[in-house]
């Protein structure tokens, strides 16, 4: 079959592997789409980052090469033995974390803090961008009949956005500000408005993004064409808002995220970095600013699954451009890099 392989930075190459065989407690799928994320962006550019190399991953036993691909959904083809949740034909997504089920955070049920936690598509073991792939049972969700599976591959980043809203105080009636307008922002400015803000703003340089930021009901605004925290504290009459998402993973966006949010306010940092940022800590301390991070999700994708096959969020905005997996590189990878315009870009194994 056909695979996208990470074999090391700038270097995905599209070849033929081995079918994937089912074991025990596991499911083979026939991938229909799949997503690329800005994690595999990130392996793309700069990597390995999350991706194992050298020493196996202690989970998975697994090392690049690797299959990419942690965001797709498809069809049911075969189970193994003891598999008893998921039958042949069955429409399903995948929740790509593997635990150890172990350690403290696993106990608590906080499994996206597992002390080894993998991905798959990453770890040593994967992945989506295929044209079959076997996964766990307990990693497969079930999706409606009447669910796209082009939706159903927007339920892992959503998953992202969702879990961030959740883990902050925003109440009904805040003003919430949106650093980053990817497809992470832009499910963030979402769960935002589903979870009650009043009003959410959008920072953006990209043009096209800006619009679908728009469409969405946010207030864009371009960091290239004004001072952001100014033109925030002006359309909020001086406060501030009460709530900002980081999602860019910039250093300098981090900085414009404190000054844009009011006193006793809450920043959550929801990007990943390559470099670490630098941050004037009285700036927080002045304000008495609560800083938090959020990571990935936990227990929540069948209350995303629901939310977009019910049309309670609109997550077709994002995706810009679909594409076959041959292509992978050219018009996906570095088209994201290149194309300020693309947002979300599907492949089709």
């Amino acid at each position: 079959m056909k695979a996208a392989v990470w074999y090391a930075k700038k270097d995905i190459r599209v070849e033929n592997v081995d079918e994937p065989v089912v074991e025990a407690g596991e499911v083979k799928i026939k991938v229909e789409w799949a997503g690329i994320c800005g994690s595999d962006l990130h392996e793309y550019v700069a990597g390995p980052i999350t991706i194992p190399t050298e020493a196996p991953h202690p989970l998975t036993k697994g090392t690049a090469p690797v299959i990419m691909g942690h965001e797709f959904a498809g069809e049911v083809v075969e189970v193994g033995k003891n598999v008893t949740q998921v039958a042949i034909g069955d429409r399903v997504t995948v929740e790509p974390m593997i635990t150890c089920g172990k350690c403290k955070a696993c106990r608590q049920g906080r499994y996206n803090l597992c002390e080894v936690i993998a991905a798959f598509g990453m770890s040593g073991v994967g992945g989506g961008f295929s044209e079959y792939t076997v996964v766990s049972e307990d990693m497969v969700h079930k999706i409606p009949e009447y669910m796209s599976y082009e939706l159903a591959a927007l339920v892992e980043p959503t998953a992202v956005a969702m879990h961030a809203v959740k883990l902050s105080n925003l109440k009904v009636g805040d003003t919430v500000a949106v650093f980053g307008a990817g497809p992470i922002g832009l499910l963030t400015v979402q769960a935002s408005f589903l979870a009650g803000a009043k009003k959410v703003f959008a920072i953006e340089l990209s043009e096209e993004r800006r619009k679908v930021a728009t469409k969405l009901g946010a207030v864009a605004i371009s960091p290239a064409e004004s001072d952001v925290a100014e033109e925030i504290m002006k359309q909020t009459a001086g406060d501030g808002a009460d709530i900002s998402f980081e999602a860019t993973g910039v250093p300098v966006v981090l900085e414009q995220a404190v000054n844009s949010t009011k006193m006793g306010g809450e920043i959550v940092i929801e990007s990943l970095w390559e470099s670490k940022p630098e941050l004037d800590a009285n700036s927080l301390v002045f304000k008495e600013l609560n800083l938090i991070g959020s990571i990935g999700y936990r227990n929540i994708f069948p209350t995303v699954i629901d939310l977009i096959a019910d049309g309670k969020l609109e997550v077709s905005d994002l995706v810009t451009k679909k594409i076959a997996l041959d292509n992978i590189v050219e018009e996906g990878f570095e088209s994201l890099l290149q194309e300020k315009s693309q947002v979300k870009i599907l492949i089709k194994p």
